[in-house]
């Protein structure tokens, strides 16, 4: 599913705009974000928990759960990214990049098996 054609960048200026309304920046450090993200990963994880092998594990009854969950996650870690100094997007391309490298698609193609 392609997503909404928006900016990183001014995704990160909104949830900026929006803590600030809220003078939430003295509670926003690096540290309580991260602990956030892992708390919104659980949620996430909760919606999913008990569902078994079933395809797909993400049913109407709880897809909206789901997309709230995983939009809390993602809100966090570009928060975290903003309050830490990471520049998400470059930071993206040099990973990826470093896949890339890891794992030549000539040799793990099809596989699950882990690099050495």
């Amino acid at each position: 599913m392609p997503f909404t054609p928006r900016c990183l960048d001014s995704i990160r200026a909104e949830c900026a705009q929006f803590a600030a309304e809220r003078d939430w920046d003295q509670f926003h450090s690096a540290r309580n974000l991260l602990l956030a993200v892992v708390s919104e990963v659980g949620e996430l994880a909760e919606v999913v928990r008990w569902s078994g092998d079933q395809e797909p594990p993400i049913t109407e009854a709880n897809r909206q759960d789901w997309e709230d969950e995983m939009a809390d996650v993602f809100i966090l870690l570009v928060r975290l990214a903003d309050r830490s100094g990471v520049d998400l997007t470059s930071a993206f391309a040099r990973k990826l990049q470093k896949a890339r490298e890891k794992y030549p698609v000539e040799q793990f193609k099809g596989s699950s098996r882990k690099a050495r």
